[in-house]
């Protein structure tokens, strides 16, 4: 899975816990967050330069490109997913379900019928410096879906705390981390606005799966505590790549989406992988 000859690269370091990575074709570059320090960062590959793109920002997490080319975030501090364009203006998308405030959503996939699939554990307002102390007001962790018409529902309620979320590149699976009691990766069969009952997909020996990423044959590639770990769609392990940090999140990006973009911990990583990302 790996290009022959790639090795790892670390293209930045200096965060304190880098999270949610993101390729922005029509900018050519990387956007990801550094949590606790409360910005948002960007990589230009055309330069190799890191710069910050935005701080005082409430603790933004995983985040996706929408089809205008906005780019569709999590907020902690928030309590909400939220929408930035490209003039730098941010808007609410979902802060609340059921006459109560969302936890602190964490991750994003876009579905291909426009919907926003966003998992809503409580980590923004349970770990000191990703977010402000809170209450859980529903009273649980859940994935949503955002439709197009705006209405908000719970799809998945039976993980502990939802983390990471992608779609298999026809939409037919969904994929999503546990980073609670039980960590794994638990896949779930997409039935239109819903999904059905969960199963185990897999999990890595070291750490837990916090974020992932679907290549265009469906393999996931899984961050862990020693790396990143790619999986089968039947399950199997199939390659790993060491990291000499915790990791927290990948991406596919590139010219021709071959590039593995890995947050771990401080740092911004980069192999060339013999596969891509989804179009």
């Amino acid at each position: 899975m790996i290009a022959a000859g790639a090795a790892l690269e670390r293209l930045w370091t200096g965060g304190t816990w880098c999270e949610g990575p993101l390729w922005i074709p029509d900018e050519g570059c990387v956007r990801w967050s550094d949590i606790p320090g409360d910005r948002i960062l960007r990589w230009d590959a055309a330069t190799g330069d890191a710069t910050e793109h935005r701080t005082g920002v409430e603790f933004t997490n995983g985040r996706a490109l929408d089809r205008d080319g906005s780019v569709v975030q999590c907020s902690h501090g928030r309590r909400r997913l939220e929408r930035e364009r490209a003039d730098g203006t941010v808007s609410a998308l979902a802060d609340g379900y059921d006459g109560v405030r969302l936890n602190s959503p964490n991750d994003v996939a876009i579905a291909a019928d426009g919907a926003y699939w966003f998992t809503d554990p409580d980590y923004g307002i349970t770990q000191p410096l990703e977010g402000h102390p809170g209450e859980r007001e529903y009273g649980a962790c859940w994935v949503f879906r955002l439709g197009p018409d705006g209405t908000l529902a719970p799809v998945v309620r039976d993980l502990d705390r939802p983390n990471g979320i992608a779609f298999s590149p026809d939409g037919a699976v969904l994929y999503v981390t546990d980073t609670g009691a039980a960590p794994a990766i638990h896949a779930y069969d997409v039935q239109g606005v819903a999904v059905g009952s969960g199963r185990r997909f897999a999990a890595p020996a070291v750490g837990h799966s916090d974020g992932i990423a679907v290549d265009v044959d469906g393999r996931v590639w899984s961050s862990a505590g020693d790396g990143v770990h790619v999986y089968e769609p039947d399950g199997r392990e199939s390659a790993f790549i060491a990291v000499p940090e915790v990791v927290s999140n990948v991406c596919f990006g590139g010219a021709d989406r071959d590039e593995l973009f890995i947050t771990a911990t401080t740092s911004l990583y980069r192999i060339r992988t013999a596969t891509r990302g989804p179009a």
